[in-house]
């Protein structure tokens, strides 16, 4: 199969009817199923949680709970692998400066 063919193929949309928090719906996406399964089953459980602790369990209320507890996941996830990655240019820095050092020691001098 040809890399255009395997894009064409990626591509192709699937349609999938799933429920958050008993309300149906219906998602057209490239996704494998196991992916839209793992994010309804995520959003879903968000969404419970949240109206677990709302005090009128509006499915609103929750929704946007729900969509602030996933963004706040989201954002510190970013900030650490940011941090992460700081760390990890740092240290590929250093090792480049000592490695720079090194052939300039290690020249031999006439």
């Amino acid at each position: 199969m040809t890399k255009k063919e395997q894009a064409s193929q990626n591509s192709v949309k699937k349609t999938f009817n799933f429920k958050i928090a008993g309300v149906p719906y219906k998602l057209k996406t490239s996704h494998e199923e196991q992916t839209v399964n793992e994010l309804v089953e995520f959003v879903d459980g968000k969404v419970n949680e949240a109206m677990a602790v709302t005090k009128n369990s509006s499915f609103q209320n929750a929704a946007v709970l729900a969509a602030f507890n996933i963004a706040e996941e989201m954002i510190l996830l970013k900030q650490r692998a940011q941090a992460e990655l700081n760390k990890l240019e740092a240290r590929a820095l250093r090792l480049s400066e000592d490695l720079e050092k090194s052939k300039i020691s290690a020249t031999p001098k006439a």
